[in-house]
């Protein structure tokens, strides 16, 4: 990839970081709000997960074939960063979320406009080693749900090539990603998170 690529990708990035910043606060006050005088607490970028692969233990032969600094577990985060975790403070029941803002194909504009891969980046959540820690760090224990929400916003919400594929991902856990597309109240976010969600937290 060429510099001026590369520069162009860098706008891009800044442009799509700061939309996804938007969209994240936007999401926070809406639940901080509505958690006030309950028994539900909103953490935004909640540190839960921060170290969690620094403290994976290797196998001694793979140790001897890699680069094996020392680790201070103290000073190191390899690990995941949810954008936001939703407890209920009797239980200590935690669900992690992510909020992923991408463009799409709608009206007005080419197939292509749906190329952003932010909701691909999601995928790691349903891999055995994560799913294994959200369930014990966040005490969802019941394999018949999923231990994380995806919150999709953006012109990706209708993109019929885009819900397809995530609709297909989300098979039978459709209640673990909602579309809160433009024009879409905040009341409708709460009342799927109230509906479908906050029971995995009793």
């Amino acid at each position: 990839m060429g510099r001026k690529e590369l520069q162009g990708r860098e706008i891009w990035q800044d442009i799509s970081g700061a939309k996804a910043t938007k969209a994240e606060q936007n999401l926070y006050q809406i639940f901080s709000e509505a958690f006030v005088g309950t028994k539900y607490k909103l953490h935004k970028k909640p540190a839960h997960l921060k170290k969690l692969y620094a403290q994976v233990d290797l196998h001694p032969e793979v140790l001897d074939q890699i680069f094996n600094p020392e680790i201070d577990l103290a000073k190191t985060s390899w690990g995941v960063s949810p954008d936001f975790a939703i407890e209920n403070i009797e239980t200590h029941k935690l669900l992690f979320g992510e909020i992923k803002r991408q463009d799409g194909w709608v009206e007005g504009k080419n197939p292509s406009a749906g190329r952003g891969n932010a909701h691909e980046r999601l995928c790691k959540l349903f891999t055995p080693g994560l799913l294994k820690a959200y369930r014990e760090i966040g005490n969802i224990r019941d394999g018949n749900i999923l231990p994380f929400w995806v919150v999709f916003q953006g012109d990706i919400t209708r993109d019929p090539k885009r819900v397809r594929e995530i609709t297909f991902w989300f098979d039978g856990y459709s209640d673990n990603f909602f579309m809160w597309r433009p024009n879409m109240s905040g009341e409708l976010l709460l009342a799927h998170f109230n509906s479908k969600l906050k029971h995995y937290l009793d």
